[in-house]
């Protein structure tokens, strides 16, 4: 009897995964032996990156109308708002806090005894100017945007989200659209099968981000504030497997087996320095992980404004950091007030390009106690702390839909299970077909 004929595994090389690995390092030595050369490949980066960017809205769009059109129930999406914002708010906060708690201890600015009259602050002259337009009223006056295309074309994920959640209840409340809701379901496939063929460029693009990182800033920038970089990216690894692994624990899951699940994510995120660049990939991977559409919708692009553990981390840090490298004591109230205002801008930071560093330099304005002129000494090293921001926002905003999913019992525990111990894991080439098969799955409670 003839054996049954077995698909012929795909070779590790022509993986995205090991091609991504391969670009990093190739733009890492291209930067350290021909820095010019390297500087010259951020088009690369920066090209690969806007090619995603001019799909996350159609993507967001059409994958929360669909989900949104499913529920059909106003309470549910509100119920499910509520509580991811509630999840966002207080890890944040956990965060800002554990980053404080680090850079006191370890205090790596201690020593440094920088002058900050001497310092050239012209260089984050235009992050501050940014900073000054980061009000809480300016932030929610810009989610609303001032057309419908307009939107779009601006490319903010807060507007599209918006009016992704008014078409879906529009929908819901027709009653007869299912016409429209199975073209829109196409339309969101149509959209995820180009992210497939973008995606294929993003070796190249994280080749070109890494090179020019490494040539424009070279890596005798990380010596002098090597304790300083030391100090970010321990405190965000710990924050990961200790605070986000706890959370994963109490909601059945292991967040080792989760970041080995996203690791493709993670590496195009290292390579390119931004999370945004796998926004429409992590959707999938969490549907595709067991957790329904509409949570996915509402829960990812929301994080990506509101639950940015990675940049909370940072802000502390950086910020205490210029307090000690320019010898400015903080007494314990300072410090406290410091980590208020942190609280509330720290949630506009993915509104604007170098979020993360506009928002410290809007923090040490609205404090006045630390000299904002002492930014400048993070100038050569931000984009390689960026990188860590990035990463762990990625996690932590993958960890939350899953917890909110569980919340909502909206979450298939079998499937996530099966998935995470590597049995039907789906790859590059998979992830529109892996999001169809789960779709008829009905989720059941599950017990809490």
């Amino acid at each position: 009897m003839p054996t049954p004929h077995k698909p012929t595994p795909r070779r590790f090389y022509r993986s995205l995964y090991f091609r991504v690995i391969a670009g990093i390092f190739l733009g890492v030595v291209l930067g350290v032996v021909s820095p010019a050369t390297a500087g010259k490949m951020e088009p690369l980066g920066t090209g690969f990156i806007k090619l995603i960017r001019m799909m996350i809205g159609p993507v967001i769009f059409f994958t929360v109308v669909v989900g949104i059109a499913s529920i059909g129930d106003m309470r549910k999406l509100g119920r499910v708002g509520v509580k991811a914002l509630l999840y966002f708010e207080v890890v944040t906060s956990v965060a800002l806090a554990i980053g404080l708690a680090v850079v006191n201890v370890i205090q790596p600015g201690a020593g440094m005894k920088v002058d900050a009259s001497k310092l050239d602050a012209r260089a984050i002259q235009s992050y501050a100017a940014q900073g000054q337009h980061l009000s809480s009223v300016d932030f929610l006056m810009n989610i609303i945007p001032k057309t419908f295309i307009g939107a779009f074309a601006d490319g903010e994920i807060l507007q599209v989200l918006l009016l992704a959640i008014l078409v879906g209840l529009a929908l819901a409340a027709l009653g007869q659209a299912k016409t429209l809701v199975a073209g829109c379901e196409r339309i969101a496939h149509l959209m995820f099968g180009v992210i497939g063929l973008i995606m294929q460029a993003a070796p190249i693009g994280a080749f070109g981000a890494m090179a020019f990182t490494v040539g424009h800033y070279g890596l005798k920038t990380l010596i002098p504030l090597a304790k300083l970089m030391a100090c970010v990216y321990i405190t965000s690894v710990a924050f990961v497997f200790v605070v986000l692994g706890a959370i994963a624990r109490m909601h059945g899951f292991s967040v080792w087996k989760f970041v080995k699940y996203i690791k493709e994510e993670l590496l195009i995120v290292l390579g390119t320095s931004s999370s945004e660049s796998v926004l429409p990939r992590i959707m999938v991977k969490m549907e595709a992980l067991g957790c329904s559409k509409s949570v996915v919708g509402l829960v990812i692009p929301s994080g990506y404004s509101f639950n940015l553990d990675g940049t909370s981390i940072y802000l502390t840090i950086a910020a205490i950091f210029v307090a000690q490298a320019t010898n400015t004591h903080l007494t314990g109230a300072e410090e406290a007030f410091l980590l208020l205002i942190l609280m509330l801008s720290s949630k506009g930071a993915a509104a604007v390009t170098g979020g993360g560093f506009i928002t410290l330099a809007a923090t040490l304005q609205a404090v006045g106690t630390v000299p904002m002129a002492g930014l400048t000494l993070l100038l050569g090293v931000d984009r390689f702390m960026s990188e860590m921001r990035a990463l762990t926002n990625l996690v932590g905003n993958g960890v939350a839909t899953i917890v909110v999913a569980r919340w909502e019992r909206e979450l298939d525990a079998d499937r996530m299970k099966r998935v995470l111990d590597g049995q039907g894991e789906i790859d590059d080439n998979t992830l529109p077909e892996a999001v169809t098969a789960i779709e008829p799955v009905p989720f059941v409670d599950q017990p809490e």
